[in-house]
């Protein structure tokens, strides 16, 4: 059957952006939540959208749900994880996926994924509701299925937590941009002294390798000890390093290949002048979604 112009566009797909959002906003993983939302389009599908008051509501619902339960399922799994825990980076580098939509063009930040692990299910669910998607109270009571006063008590709990916990500067792309390439130059050729004064006095460092790779148990910390670890790989394999740049969660960042392999997926946080921390995903479990290698570009 051919379907017309006139065709309405079934709601789960249209939707599909958002949902995604919300179930690796709360998962961090993609495969997580691609596997949410292969579960809610199995409920919607026994549906009746006709008998729905509002099919965005009743899918939203669904999905925050099914991602809260998949949460509190991995909590063991988290806990035992061994070293920082980081998101699966979703890396784009020249054209735009679906993930990049409009529904994940918000706060999305490897920064600000790993700052929400802090929160609980319920906790985080009910912040980004508000915070990222603007869902007001009533609409985030009736998806949690709580009361409106709780839902604000959650939300303003989790946003103190995050406020805490969190550097954030609102850096033009391009200077973002500028400034990774710079850095990206010094680490190709190894300029040590380039490097660290890239890095603010108070810059960190966090790995994850997950246990499959080496990684430090602990941030490094300061541009010294950062650089001295740029430098050190270019010493040891020189030419078979080799980073190319790629948005990863949004944002500019580097990928980092080793002998034509990708090694690490790396999100820079700047305050516009310096780089202030980098989080580098090397667990190979969670860069199974970025080009394993080398483009020869």
């Amino acid at each position: 059957m051919t379907l017309s112009a006139h065709t309405p566009a079934d709601p789960f797909t249209t939707l599909r952006p958002r949902l995604f959002g919300i179930a690796y906003r709360m998962l961090g993983v993609r495969a997580d939540a691609e596997d949410v939302l292969q579960d809610a389009w199995l409920r919607w599908s026994r549906q009746d959208p006709a008998a729905l008051q509002s099919a965005e509501a009743w899918l939203v619902t669904v999905v925050t749900r099914l991602s809260i339960d998949r949460l509190r399922a991995l909590k063991t799994e988290r806990e035992a994880y061994v070293g920082w825990w980081l998101p699966e980076p979703l890396v784009e580098l020249h054209h735009h996926t679906p993930e990049s939509a409009a529904e994940l063009a918000g706060e999305l930040s490897v920064a600000f994924m790993y700052v929400l692990e802090r929160l609980g299910p319920e906790e985080r669910a009910a912040f980004l509701l508000r915070q990222v998607f603007d869902y007001d109270y009533p609409e985030i009571a009736a998806q949690l299925g709580k009361t409106e006063a709780t839902c604000r008590q959650m939300v303003h709990r989790a946003s103190e937590r995050v406020q805490q916990a969190r550097t954030r500067f609102e850096v033009p792309r391009n200077v973002h941009h500028q400034l990774l390439q710079r850095f990206m130059r010094a680490a190709h050729s190894g300029d040590r002294s380039a490097i660290e004064a890239l890095l603010s006095e108070d810059a960190q460092l966090i790995g994850d390798g997950g246990g499959k790779v080496p990684s430090f148990p602990k941030p490094l910390v300061g541009p010294f000890r950062i650089a001295n670890l740029y430098w050190a790989l270019f010493r040891r394999l020189g030419a078979q390093v080799v980073y190319r740049m790629a948005l990863i969660n949004g944002e500019p960042g580097l990928l980092r290949y080793v002998d034509g392999r990708i090694e690490s997926a790396q999100a820079f946080v700047t305050d516009g002048e310096r780089i202030v921390a980098i989080y580098a995903v090397r667990n190979p479990d969670k860069l199974v979604g970025v080009p394993a290698m080398l483009d020869g570009r």
